[in-house]
């Protein structure tokens, strides 16, 4: 009887194995201090069964001295998140402003410079934040056991709602005003290119009053919609840059490359560049240097032998 049930047991571990594979599949495994100390960076998918951390793998690093012309609201973005790390009072962040200005960029500098003093980030998709207070939840069992050597950002890039989308009363209860007490050490960074993150409509400006006393009142709609982002405690502009700004983010991204300062030639292209994309940002900057880059050094390697003159 013994020798056929070890016969049957040994039949049947490969079954639990796929079985135990599935499940951490669907639901994926607690986190702990194990699992921060493996990765710096995670995203959180609901996509299957209940929500769980995925770790990042290979982390996009940024300097945040690269970031030019926005020197003010990277320093105090880098302060807010030096307070979060010593365990001092600190604020959620709202960072806004047009396209391709550094906010994204932003955030992941931060993880770059502190990630060995214990920073992570949790990488939250707009759609999810329904799911945020159980997201809150795992980050408060994962770190139960070492509650002063992580700290996170809970990172939603590109937040902007319509009128109806889910989440947004989940995301306003995360950051001031749910019964629940956040887990210590967590702080809410959202970026948008909307600076109170829903669209504002004329017929709601409309509503707005002033009364006998001189003080301005607001629809009950738009209040509402101000008070999402009334809930950052730190809001920071990010915006289009100047052109003697935008020329020397060139010419950073050329000096980073190795190659000579920017002359009268290269300043011409990435000024038409500018003009042909609609607009100057750091973005732009980069990618037209990664352009002129690509194009001097590919001129300096001599034409390709491979390619055939067409007559």
């Amino acid at each position: 009887m013994s020798d056929a049930l070890d016969r049957l047991l040994l039949r049947l571990d490969p079954i639990f194995d796929r079985v135990d594979r599935l499940l951490r599949q669907w639901v994926g495994s607690a986190p702990d201090a194990e699992t921060f100390e493996a990765a710096h960076a995670f995203r959180w998918r609901t996509g299957r069964g209940v929500g769980r951390l995925e770790p990042i793998e290979a982390v996009a690093e940024f300097d945040l001295d690269d970031l030019i012309g926005v020197d003010r609201s990277i320093e105090a973005l880098d302060r807010n998140t030096r307070q979060l790390l010593a365990g001092l009072p600190f604020n959620d962040v709202l960072l806004h402003g047009e396209r391709g200005t550094g906010k994204s960029s932003a955030v992941r500098g931060l993880l770059s410079r502190y990630a060995d003093r214990g920073l992570r980030v949790v990488e939250v998709d707009r759609n999810d934040l329904a799911e945020l207070p159980q997201l809150l939840g795992s980050l408060r069992e994962g770190t139960s056991r070492v509650p002063d050597r992580y700290s996170f950002l809970v990172f939603c890039d590109d937040l902007s709602f319509g009128s109806t989308e889910l989440g947004f009363r989940e995301l306003k209860a995360a950051l001031e005003g749910g019964i629940e007490a956040r887990p210590p050490r967590v702080c809410v960074v959202a970026t948008s290119n909307r600076r109170h993150l829903l669209p504002e409509t004329m017929e709601e400006n409309r509503q707005a009053r002033v009364d006998e006393e001189g003080q301005l009142h607001l629809g009950e709609v738009l209040e509402e919609k101000l008070a999402l982002s009334d809930r950052f405690g730190l809001v920071l502009g990010f915006y289009a840059c100047s052109q003697p700004v935008y020329l020397e983010i060139v010419s950073h991204w050329l000096g980073e490359a190795g190659l000579d300062e920017l002359d009268e030639l290269a300043r011409e292209a990435a000024l038409r560049f500018a003009l042909e994309r609609g607009g100057r940002s750091g973005r732009i900057a980069r990618q037209f240097a990664n352009e002129w880059i690509g194009r001097t050094r590919l001129g300096a390697a001599g034409p390709d032998r491979g390619s055939k003159r067409i007559r």
